[in-house]
């Protein structure tokens, strides 16, 4: 019997010319069955911090007033065994696309494919879901899609059963990303000053121990990174 795996993805600074010389894409996973269970812990948090249990949980919303709360979100993720992230943090800088005949969505892909190939294995299923950023992202998830499933011969998608658009606002695993994929994000292209977020990246780095500026090692389970960058960056 099959192990069901859901994936909750996220991305920041994607888009080829936007100022940003990194692109972070993320991924927060957990076993099908406990997913429920994590989006529970999340709103009590909420509830412990006299929060409206509607208040999504983002990056850009990190302040000092409301540091204890960010804090104790950081600490669940990594008290739960059943939460895991993944996230590839891709440099802009020197991208040669016409020499390898694609275009920035065609190089886009081939992250994902990167950032996701190390979480699929033949024994699983897996339900894959996307914050929906524009109106082009049903065209983006059906190739996304399509890329997945042939780079790893699942052409009855028996292992990958769905990627799914989603609004943030409605999937905590989602919120989750957009927070841990943010602080990766900012220990990795300067910082702004910003007290919340600098205590944020480092408890995380506290907790990880890992500098959040490297490769982890290609098996590292709970928080996983590869920083990518072209030959001639």
């Amino acid at each position: 019997m099959s192990t069901a795996i859901n994936i909750y993805c996220d991305e920041s600074r994607h888009l080829e010319n936007d100022g940003h010389d990194a692109m972070v894409l993320g991924a927060v996973w957990c076993p099908a069955a406990k997913a429920r269970e994590t989006a529970v812990r999340l709103r009590e948090i909420r509830q412990r911090h006299r929060l409206s249990p509607e208040l999504e949980l983002k990056w850009t919303k990190a302040s000092p007033g409301k540091l204890g709360f960010y804090l104790d979100v950081v600490d669940y993720f990594f008290d739960d065994d059943d939460l895991h992230l993944r996230a590839l943090v891709a440099d802009k800088r020197g991208l040669r696309h016409e020499d390898f005949a694609q275009d920035h969505d065609t190089w886009y892909y081939k992250m994902y494919f990167d950032l996701l190939k190390i979480l699929l294995t033949p024994g699983s299923e897996y339900r894959i879901f996307i914050d929906v950023k524009d109106t082009r992202t049903g065209r983006k998830l059906r190739k996304l899609h399509d890329v997945l499933y042939n780079n790893i011969y699942d052409f009855d998608r028996r292992i990958i059963n769905t990627v799914q658009g989603v609004g943030s606002h409605e999937v905590q695993q989602v919120q989750l990303a957009d927070l841990l994929i943010g602080a990766v994000g900012y220990a990795n292209t300067g910082r702004d000053g910003n007290a919340a977020k600098v205590a944020l990246v480092d408890r995380i780095r506290q907790r990880s121990g890992y500098s959040l500026r490297r490769t982890t090692l290609f098996r590292e389970d709970k928080l996983n990174l590869f920083h990518w960058s072209s030959r001639s960056a």
